[in-house]
């Protein structure tokens, strides 16, 4: 009996052990962070070389739109995203904090964008909300804030109850890398859109905008890819603390008056 015990004991400490050290997932969090300043990158050069710049002004005021959306709703959402499995073994609360800040500045800078081009589009007479791409992009915007709103309202207000988090937080889940998805595929038609507004037929005969415009869809395929593959890696998701689970049950006990067994 004290064999089968102690090799269970070694099996746990094992198990914890992959937890805490979680073999390439520092190398894939490092390529995403490599893909993602490029695509911000490449995104402030391709608006620098062949579209004049940025300003709150004139034709480049609609420029801050397509840099506010990528650095908001692709780059920064896809580190809040990456938050848990980054930030291991550090307080739960902290990195809930860290997770929903990086949310409200997403939210923040796409504001931004979206103000920029509604905005350019009043000054010039151009029509509002007609494509794929602006259907698609306040389809995002939207379901950002109603997944921020409600993800506040459940894991940082102190009001929801234990059992209703644990219900909630798949859906949370799945939403939030739904709608990453989401928006690296409006980006994507923004992108063409560009392209194709400005180029014309001249987008068939490779011409250096076009080139350098494929290789940042490239890119952000890529950062979308990556980031996707280490949120659906299950050994990669962070461990529960024991201090954590401690809490998780007292406060469950409190509340629901469940007795703190294990499941």
């Amino acid at each position: 009996m004290g064999t089968v015990t102690y090799l269970c004991h070694l099996s746990m400490e094992s198990r914890a052990s992959m937890a805490s050290s979680p073999g390439a997932l520092p190398y894939y969090v490092a390529l995403s962070q490599v893909l993602g300043l490029m695509v911000v990158a490449m995104t402030g050069a391709w608006l620098g070389l062949y579209r004049g710049g940025i300003a709150w002004e004139d034709a480049l005021q609609f420029n801050v739109h397509p840099l506010c959306m990528v650095i908001g709703l692709v780059f920064l959402q896809g580190d809040a995203l990456l938050v848990y499995r980054v930030f291991r073994n550090e307080a739960k609360r902290t990195t809930k904090v860290l997770h929903g800040l990086l949310h409200v500045f997403a939210f923040i800078i796409a504001l931004v964008g979206l103000v920029a081009v509604f905005d350019y589009h009043r000054k010039q007479g151009y029509a509002d909300l007609y494509s794929l791409h602006s259907w698609c992009g306040m389809l995002v915007f939207v379901l950002c804030f109603v997944q921020w709103l409600v993800g506040f309202s459940f894991f940082l207000f102190p009001g929801a109850s234990f059992s209703l988090r644990s219900r909630y937080r798949p859906q949370h889940v799945f939403f939030g890398a739904t709608i990453f998805l989401l928006s690296v595929g409006t980006a994507l038609l923004g992108l063409k859109e560009a392209l194709l507004f400005k180029l014309g037929s001249k987008y068939s005969t490779f011409e250096p905008e076009g080139v350098l415009a494929n290789v940042l869809g490239l890119l952000l395929a890529g950062f979308g890819v990556v980031v996707l593959y280490i949120l659906t890696r299950a050994e990669w998701k962070r461990p529960p603390q024991a201090e954590e689970q401690a809490l998780s049950m007292d406060f469950k006990t409190l509340t629901e008056g469940d007795s703190p067994s294990p499941q």
